[in-house]
């Protein structure tokens, strides 16, 4: 295995798919880290634009796995299958890191092993680098695997900002491939589950955020939310089961409800409003009803 270090402690998981024009400042952001004991597993994952040619300009200073298209986590699970680090980074391929976000989550963990996976605060641009908004950390005084049942984006910087013990993560089985679209918060509920989380209250990584087709994506990301929300049920503490679940499958149901209507799809918009009403009447009673009366005069959500 080819690596920065002759014994990395961190493997940096890099998917990679019809990224040449932005894979390079991803790739330099990693070797601009000031913690040095680290790998980088670029995974080519059947890219047919100048990626593969791009990555080969690296030379041995990143190890490349190639293989068929298969998608973001199956990607990121061969990644992690070649690791040979303590612990793993994952860098999404359009995102970056400021240099001292490794060397910051390292010292986070080694000192606080109770720790099994953190992140970073983030800042999240459009393509043409204007600030959108700053990805927090979450309140540290709630209990995380109830907040991420309640509020599925809590981990901060998402994917490209956290770090995890790379024993865990091949304990609870990396990311689930059938899940498209909810990957990432679906891993991070079953890591919640056995272990503590933290999050470092300082801007180490830039998230990308660009368009995307609500439409074309709305149907996959619904059921993959939903599907992990139910598998997932059993990891909460016995009394959170019932009516605290309930109200987090009816905020899912909201949340799909508004790009639904929004994308014209005015039947699944009312359903789905009309299933979380019937699960959480008095926890999201009030949010469902303002929704039908916007639906019925047509305003927008």
């Amino acid at each position: 295995m080819t690596s920065t270090a002759s014994t990395p402690l961190v493997s940096v998981i890099m998917p990679a798919y019809n990224v040449a024009w932005c894979i390079g400042r991803a790739i330099d952001s990693v070797r601009a880290q000031d913690f040095r004991a680290r790998e980088l597993i670029v995974v080519n994952d059947g890219s047919t634009d100048g990626t593969r040619a791009l990555l080969e300009s690296y030379g041995g200073a990143i190890t490349v796995i190639d293989q068929a298209n298969r998608g973001m986590s199956a990607a990121r699970n061969a990644g992690i299958r070649r690791a040979g680090g303590t612990y793993v980074a994952f860098l999404d391929a359009d995102d970056w890191w400021l240099p001292e976000k490794l060397s910051q989550q390292v010292e986070l963990m080694q000192r606080r092993p109770e720790v099994g996976f953190c992140s970073t605060t983030a800042r999240v641009e459009d393509g043409d680098g204007r600030l959108l908004n700053i990805w927090r950390c979450p309140n540290g005084s709630t209990e995380i695997l109830a907040t991420l049942f309640a509020q599925n984006a809590a981990i901060a910087g998402g994917c490209s900002a956290v770090m995890v013990r790379t024993d865990l993560l091949n304990r609870v089985g990396g990311f689930d491939e059938s899940l498209g679209g909810f990957e990432d918060p679906d891993l991070w509920i079953r890591l919640a589950a056995v272990s503590g989380y933290a999050c470092i209250n300082e801007t180490l990584a830039v998230i990308l955020r660009r368009e995307k087709s609500v439409s074309r994506n709305l149907d996959r990301m619904r059921a993959a939310t939903l599907r992990s929300l139910h598998k997932n049920r059993g990891l909460l503490p016995a009394p959170l089961r019932g009516r605290f679940w309930r109200n987090c499958l009816a905020g899912a149901y909201t949340d799909y409800a508004k790009p639904a209507y929004r994308a014209g799809r005015l039947g699944l918009a009312y359903a789905d409003t009309l299933r979380a009403l019937v699960l959480s009447p008095a926890g999201r009673g009030r949010l469902c009803l303002g929704l039908f009366r916007d639906f019925l005069l047509k305003r927008p959500v």
